[in-house]
Order: C-alpha cells, then structure tokens, then sequence
C-alpha cells in the first residue's frame, strides 16, 4: 500500500482559486474540477480570505496596539521574575555579612 503525500499549495494558488470562488462565476465543484482540489479546501479558502480581507484595508494600528501590550505583559513578568530573583540572592548574601 502507497502513503498519499498531502500537496502543499502556494498561497498564491490558494488566493487565486478562493478569489474564483469568490466571484461565484463558477461553481465549488467546477472549480474543484478545473485545479484538482477538493471542493471542501477551496470553501475553506473562500471562508480564511472573507474573514481576512478586512485586515487588508486596517493600517496595522490594532495589530501594533495589541503586539505593544504583548511586550508589556512580558516585560512586566520578566521585571517581575528578575525582582523575585534579586530579592532570594539578598537573602542568601544578608547572613554571609
């Protein structure tokens, strides 16, 4: 028995076949069909590009505003571990005085 090898496609490719779909000029199953992929992955791809293609018309504010927050959360914790730790080497350094 011969192991399928799952195809890899481009995101070109899957762009070009979910803006088809998009159109509705032909069907899933036509365009299924036409590129040699299951209907089911080019809903799929018609689905990802409607969910983000609102992302294409944001000027990155929010995604900025939320990386800036990530970093603080991360630096605030590693203040806060790196305080932790200052504070344990004081304790063992106090008694040797």
């Amino acid at each position: 028995m011969q192991s399928m090898k799952r195809r890899q496609h481009s995101t070109q490719f899957k762009a070009q076949v979910a803006l088809e779909a998009l159109k509705n000029q032909s069907t899933v199953n036509e365009l299924a069909s036409r590129y040699g992929v299951h209907p089911s992955q080019i809903t799929r791809w018609k689905q990802q590009l409607e969910e983000g293609v609102q992302e294409v018309f944001t000027n990155g504010k929010e995604q900025r505003a939320k990386e800036e927050e990530a970093l603080k959360a991360r630096l605030y914790q590693e203040i806060g571990q790196l305080k932790v730790e200052l504070d344990w080497l004081k304790s063992k350094v106090s008694p040797l005085r």
